[in-house]
């Protein structure tokens, strides 16, 4: 169970959401019939290592709910409280978000990601409200809403859940502990949430290149969720300059890792699915398990491989040097 009541989840957030979190993509067997228990303890070790406090368990990689169960207790079991795990509520139905969530409260999850089923096509706001509402009032996790153009809600507002519907679900539902800012994917969609909630949840958004100039002149304590493994410790050596007040470290060091930005740019896909084989081949890049992935899931090929890589090379961040066929196999293969 959390370390918090439902009526206490924000002032355990404001104390305890803080520095940056990423994401861990489950490990498979190499015949892909089981979970890697080994590749799973082995990447929230890493995750520690490279100076994370939280990770993302992602879910919408073709797991069972109770092999995500399995997937929670190990990372709750090898992290021991050193680091804060996210239940990611990207399951098919609210029903199964619902069970998925009591099964990770369980085994160790300290809070919930929420996403929104790919089938979910709500007809104005309201349907937006009432599914966030009976995620939130079913589960004894602290949620954090998730703005983003991913749910295809910027038919309804341009800036994806608009902010006077933000304000409602901060109002009406206590366990609302945290927004992901990406609205509409530009400045304005973390500047206005920020500006309005600030005062009420935590608000942050994941994505480094907006969240590090930004804290030369807004108070975040927290990031994430993201692939920011990528970087290997750059994105909390930087977080944590700039929470310091130290705004010339961070961004000479935001600068540094430029190129491994670009190169992150060119090759994300744009077509509302998360290539999460590419997340994990950028992981392994940097010393995570990397291995085989369930379909479905999008490719990685070789030219992607190549510009993830020479774009690490070029920022000074060493990524690992074995031939591409490592990767598919894994640091610690069953």
């Amino acid at each position: 169970m959390p370390a918090y009541a439902t009526a206490d989840a924000r002032d355990w957030a404001r104390e305890h959401l803080r520095g940056c979190a990423n994401v861990i993509i489950p490990s498979y067997t190499a015949d892909l019939r089981a979970l890697n228990e080994a590749g799973i303890r082995h990447d929230v070790r890493r995750c520690i290592e490279l100076g994370f406090r939280g990770s993302l368990l992602v879910s919408e990689v073709n797991v069972t709910l109770d092999e995500y169960a399995r997937f929670t207790e190990w990372a709750a079991d090898e992290s021991a409280g050193r680091l804060q795990l996210v239940f990611h509520a990207s399951f098919n139905t609210l029903d199964e978000n619902v069970e998925a969530a009591r099964l990770a409260t369980a085994a160790g999850a300290d809070y919930a990601l929420l996403s929104y089923p790919a089938n979910f096509y709500p007809a104005s706001e309201e349907d937006v409200f009432a599914y966030t509402k009976a995620f939130c009032d079913r589960v004894d996790l602290g949620v954090m809403l998730f703005v983003v153009p991913l749910w295809n809600f910027g038919r309804l507002h341009p800036a994806d859940i608009s902010p006077r519907m933000l304000r409602r679900m901060v109002d009406e539902l206590p366990n609302v502990v945290a927004i992901k800012a990406e609205g509409a994917r530009n400045t304005g969609g973390i500047l206005d949430v920020y500006r309005q909630l600030r005062d009420d949840v935590i608000v942050t958004t994941p994505l480094e290149r907006e969240v590090i100039p930004l804290m030369a002149v807004c108070d975040f304590q927290y990031t994430g969720t993201s692939n920011t493994e990528y970087y290997g410790t750059s994105v909390p050596r930087m977080f944590e300059l700039a929470r310091a007040g130290d705004m010339d470290a961070a961004m000479e060091l935001y600068w540094q890792i430029q190129p491994a930005r670009a190169a992150n740019a060119q090759i994300t896909q744009t077509t509302g699915f998360i290539n999460r084989m590419q997340w994990k081949f950028q992981g392994w890049l940097q010393g995570m398990n990397g291995g085989p992935l369930r379909q479905p899931t999008m490719k990685v090929p070789d030219r992607t491989m190549a510009i993830l890589r020479r774009g690490l090379e070029e920022s000074g961040l060493e990524p690992e040097t074995a031939p591409n066929h490592a990767f598919f196999e894994g640091r610690n293969p069953r």
